[in-house]
């Protein structure tokens, strides 16, 4: 199992050590998000500070983006990278590609499998000369000339992994992309009762192995030196995840163990502003079944109970950690 750590800083010039501290602590993967920043340029830090990480963004916003300009940045980052680079995609939901970044919505499990298929096919002309000929509902591209076509790439073109939540796209990601990245806010029983079915069926389509496909699990940590942080891990942690909790798209997650309606209990107080209020309503049961809870040491066999028999690699989500980029001990256990 390979263990993916945070690159999550708030000045890109930090990116290169913080890097560098996951690759000497034994990680494989070094992660980004899009959150309050670029999801690529820390990335890019990452790659001059590193040898061996794997650098993926985890995810970049796909729908902000348009397939052309997600092919040169995943192009350039393999190059930078020096072939260490995996490009992953996520859709996020309605309101904000339409009111945040002011880009068109609809279908987003079709748009996300001509996305991924147009960048293979821009990525595809670069590297092997054939002609630009993609046409499809959301996304069309027909026209590369030799002055914008980059040089071959000695590396080739990056792994594509993509993330999901609902049975349709979860099954386009087991169709067309290289990996699913599975979504933080997860139960057990609802991989077992959607996720690996849905990408046993894209697999299917596409005539592909399960080994051919890489699963990165997600997860929430929440673990500290001490009592005291433990208790701000575990708060974080609540708050988290009633952010998750309160989006609709997510309610499935909640249904597979019975908590549905804190769905639209949790929607109606996001309203109001009630976010503290909201992280109260996350009680220690519930905490348990999405994120890990627990005692430094005892983290690893927690992550192999949980995801072990399915995940290929795991990414450790611990802002609330203070020296989760130290975690040898945890990166040994599980690798």
């Amino acid at each position: 199992m390979k263990v993916d750590g945070a690159i999550l800083v708030e000045d890109p010039m930090d990116a290169g050590p913080a890097a560098n501290r996951l690759e000497a602590a034994g990680y494989q993967g070094g992660f980004s998000f899009e959150g309050r920043h670029d999801p690529f340029l820390p990335l890019a830090f990452g790659a001059e500070h590193t040898e061996r990480l794997e650098l993926i963004s985890a995810i970049a916003i796909a729908f902000a983006r348009s397939p052309m300009t997600l092919a040169h940045t995943g192009w350039d980052m393999q190059l930078l990278s020096k072939g260490r680079f995996i490009l992953g995609l996520g859709s996020q939901i309605k309101p904000h590609i339409e009111r945040r970044f002011s880009m068109p919505w609809s279908k987003p499990a079709g748009r996300m499998r001509e996305m991924v298929l147009a960048i293979r096919a821009i990525w595809d002309c670069w590297q092997n000369g054939t002609p630009l000929d993609f046409r499809g509902e959301h996304y069309t591209h027909t026209l590369m000339t030799p002055v914008f076509t980059p040089e071959l790439s000695p590396y080739g073109a990056p792994r594509i992994f993509c993330a999901g939540v609902g049975p349709r796209m979860t099954e386009v990601v087991g169709e067309v992309a290289d990996g699913f990245l599975v979504h933080p806010f997860q139960t057990r029983e609802f991989i077992e009762q959607l996720t690996l079915p849905s990408i046993e069926r894209g697999l299917q389509k596409s005539e592909r192995e399960r080994a051919d496909f890489e699963i990165s699990c997600q997860l929430i940590i929440a673990t500290g030196r001490d009592e005291e942080e433990m208790v701000a891990a575990r708060n974080a942690a609540r708050a988290q995840i009633s952010f998750y909790a309160s989006t609709p798209a997510y309610r499935p997650v909640l249904d597979s163990i019975g908590r549905g309606d804190l769905q639209e209990e949790l929607k109606l107080m996001s309203k109001q502003g009630k976010w503290l209020e909201m992280a109260g309503r996350i009680d220690d049961d519930l905490l348990s079944r999405i994120a890990i809870v627990g005692e430094r040491d005892k983290i690893a066999s927690m992550i192999r109970e949980r995801c072990g028999d399915f995940a290929d690699r795991v990414s450790l989500v611990a802002p609330f950690a203070p020296d989760a980029d130290l975690w040898s001990d945890v990166v040994s256990n599980l690798s």
